[in-house]
């Protein structure tokens, strides 16, 4: 699936540690186009804004950078313009508004809409707490979980409900298309990047949880094509690359390996990580497992390759996983560096044991935007067994 949202969610991000004025740009192009034409942008193109895709990801975007102390713009400006294409860009808006999720006999896509519009409200709340407009974020807030209206407490996935309330019928997880964009049940349950506890706790506890995410893996490449009548691309890249259900050549299930992180199983998303690293990607012409879509495919495996993630855009945290290499340095914008080393790393180990920030003992699954922007240096001691006591503990 391709929108602004493969940049937004992956690219920007990138650039808050290297290039804030880079970042800065970006947004106050996007509302020189909200002066333009009412609204941000989602799918632009020269001949003007095509609404393709869905959601309003540009929100994210300003969300992250705002929240990352980036503000080179008008920031009451860019909440009025986040709101406004709130207001305005939701499929079916009429229904969401008075149920609280996209009716799957009204709309097409109407989960995935339904998930990406409870993030980005998520998002714009965040940025109307910080600018002091208390009521505009708890309105926004409440939206952001609508994603429980969607979700089926008797299959623990997302599901397409009817007008009436009912789930749709006959269900399989395995059909592509309809309730979803270009996916299906499995890769779209875990679109709730920022209430993943909230998630956990409606699958009945953490460890439901990581059985419902070990069965992506576990589960056979089958799929379902009848909604579209032919066999997308997509689908055949979830085949060859024969991992299960999971889909990482279409990028709204790259997030989802770092999810073992928010329940207690760090090690599980560093051996998934690197498996993904050593198995879909290489340096020949075919070395992309699937859309590039604007820099999303590339800039997951940057990030993943120096040991960290950022699931949920709107936050100041970064998912860990496994570095790929023996050293890093991020050469950062105010001048520090960064210093990312495992010097134990190969193929075989792809287990942290240990980590310390700057010479610290570090148990988290994530690191804080402002940690890395102060540089110094991050150890790894990397090994070939899981530690199982590592980043297990609730705190």
């Amino acid at each position: 699936t391709f929108s602004l949202w493969d940049t937004f969610r992956a690219w920007n991000p990138l650039q808050t540690l290297v290039d804030t004025a880079l970042v800065n740009d970006m947004i106050r192009s996007m509302l020189d186009m909200y002066d333009s034409t009412g609204e941000l942008p989602i799918w632009p193109l020269a001949s003007g804004e095509t609404g393709t895709m869905i959601g309003y990801h540009a929100v994210s975007v300003i969300a992250d950078a705002y929240l990352k102390g980036i503000r080179g713009y008008d920031a009451d400006k860019a909440l009025e313009a986040m709101i406004r294409s709130s207001n305005i860009n939701k499929k079916g808006s009429d229904y969401y508004t008075a149920q609280g999720y996209i009716p799957s006999n009204i709309k097409r896509e109407s989960v995935s809409c339904t998930l990406e519009y409870a993030y980005d409200d998520w998002c714009i709340a965040q940025v109307a707490k910080q600018l002091g407009h208390g009521e505009d974020a708890a309105m926004l807030e409440k939206a952001s979980h609508n994603w429980r209206n969607v979700f089926d407490a008797e299959t623990k996935l997302m599901r397409g409900r009817n007008r009436s309330g009912d789930f749709q019928r006959p269900f399989s997880p395995y059909k592509w298309g309809d309730a979803f964009t270009e996916g299906n049940a499995w890769h779209y349950t875990w679109s709730v990047f920022h209430d993943v506890e909230g998630l956990a706790d409606a699958m009945g506890g953490k460890q439901e949880f990581v059985r419902m995410l070990d069965s992506v893996f576990v589960v056979p490449p089958i799929y379902d094509d009848s909604y579209y009548g032919v066999r997308i691309h997509e689908i055949t890249e979830m085949q060859v690359a024969d991992m299960g259900n999971y889909a990482h050549g279409n990028q709204p299930a790259q997030h989802m390996i770092y999810l073992y992180d928010y329940v207690g199983q760090p090690a599980k998303a560093q051996w998934w990580t690197r498996e993904v690293m050593d198995r879909l990607y290489s340096s020949k012409p075919d070395g992309y497992c699937g859309d590039e879509d604007n820099g999303q495919t590339s800039a997951w495996y940057v990030f993943s390759a120096m040991g960290f993630y950022p699931v949920a855009p709107g936050t100041d945290e970064y998912a860990l996983g496994s570095p790929l290499f023996k050293k890093v340095t991020i050469n950062l914008e105010n001048g520090n560096k960064m210093v990312i080393e495992a010097p134990d790393n190969d193929a075989s180990k792809r287990y942290v044991e240990s980590m310390k920030l700057n010479g610290k003992s570090y148990d988290k699954n994530y690191i804080k935007h402002g940690e890395l922007l102060e540089g110094g240096t991050i150890s790894f001691e990397m090994s070939d067994k899981p530690n199982t006591s590592r980043g297990t503990d609730e705190s």
